[in-house]
């Protein structure tokens, strides 16, 4: 839905960090890329525009700095656009697991109005009832469930952070649409995944048991164990585990799960053809997503920031561009690797983040082919 007719390579626009003189510092370069790709065609006079963020989650520090936010409400208040910021509510406990806690969590991480110049507006409301279903033609799904002030907003522009990720392999654009978009039960829809604890790794540290939002995880004896009839598939259990004794069924859950994502994202940008666009930031390119209390050491060094309308495409245009980075020293990448060398697969092993581009293209969300523009 995001290529034309002729199916050409989508147009991925590319600043670099590089400045020395007041209109090429950081900001200058966003309001660069915001006119180069074409975003003022994005937003029409009088839309309410959300710009879709994450805060990151208390003890992250690597999230999107609140000042890209700003410069990019100032190029949609330019439009004549009315810009709000805003995110989801979590599937798992934590600082943002209702709207009151998430927009606490969000001050503290600057998104503030002085800052933003908008206000903070979690789109799915205090406890993440604000739902639409929208109707969708994807394998897995008929109908998704959406945040309801996504769905009533004119148009959109979304700000991902590319990282990795535990499951995914990597958080950018398309995962930023598909979590970042849906409120708690679209969430449980996409993890479709249940965990199990090999009990040979365990060491009984309980950390498990203090992240789990439902309960699934408890001590039997001296070993954790996970009752998957409760287990909601959130991946915190994995994320926290310090042996790595949380597992799942790798060669049958992984795909589906990637499946469902990719068409939640589609979801997500449903009825707003041509009013959508993107920027992903490849500065601080860490292990994990920002949904976790801390900051590791980043992977790659620095790269810059590029925008574009089709995601599959912004999200292809970044994958590259990591890998064809050699790994920053003392990072999770314990040995390094080589320039080229897939950094996501040998992060986290058995993720599919190449689904994202093939079913991406396959149920109309992009296309992974792009021309690089340099800005």
């Amino acid at each position: 839905m995001t290529q034309d007719a002729n199916h050409e390579p989508a147009k991925v626009y590319f600043a670099d960090l590089r400045a020395r003189t007041p209109n090429r510092n950081r900001t200058a370069k966003l309001k660069k890329l915001f006119e180069a790709a074409g975003f003022d065609a994005v937003v029409a006079e009088g839309d309410l525009t959300a710009v879709k963020v994450h805060f990151g989650e208390r003890g992250c520090d690597t999230h999107i700095s609140p000042t890209y936010a700003r410069a990019v409400v100032d190029c949609i208040r330019g439009c004549g656009g009315r810009a709000f910021v805003t995110d989801t509510n979590t599937l798992y406990s934590g600082s943002r697991h209702n709207a009151a806690d998430h927009i606490a969590t969000a001050v503290e991480h600057g998104f503030d109005y002085a800052v933003l110049g908008a206000p903070v507006i979690i789109a799915d409301g205090l406890d993440s009832t604000n739902i639409l279903e929208v109707p969708i033609a994807g394998k897995h799904f008929q109908r998704v469930k959406i945040a309801g002030d996504i769905v009533r907003a004119d148009s959109m522009l979304v700000l991902s952070h590319f990282k990795g990720h535990e499951l995914a392999g990597f958080g950018g654009a398309v995962k930023n649409l598909a979590m970042g978009c849906a409120p708690r039960a679209g969430k449980q829809d996409q993890h479709c995944v249940r965990f199990v604890v090999d009990d040979k790794l365990c060491i009984g540290c309980t950390e498990c048991v203090t992240v789990c939002p439902v309960g699934a995880a408890a001590m039997v004896g001296k070993k954790a164990v996970i009752d998957k009839a409760v287990c909601i598939g959130c991946g915190e259990c994995l994320t926290v585990c310090p042996k790595k004794a949380m597992s799942i069924d790798w060669q049958t859950e992984i795909v589906p799960f990637m499946e469902r994502m990719v068409e939640y994202a589609l979801g997500a940008v449903t009825g707003k053809q041509g009013r959508v666009g993107y920027v992903n930031f490849l500065i601080n390119v860490t292990p994990d997503c920002d949904c976790v209390p801390w900051s590791d050491a980043p992977i790659v060094p620095d790269i810059g920031f590029l925008a574009a309308t089709d995601p599959v495409a912004l999200d292809k245009a970044c994958f590259d561009l990591v890998n064809a980075q050699a790994a920053c020293p003392e990072c999770k990448l314990e040995h390094g690797l080589s320039l080229g060398a897939d950094k996501f697969t040998a992060l986290w092993q058995r993720t599919r983040g190449d689904l994202t581009f093939a079913h991406g293209a396959a149920i109309g969300l992009g296309r992974p082919e792009y021309e690089l523009i340099r800005v």
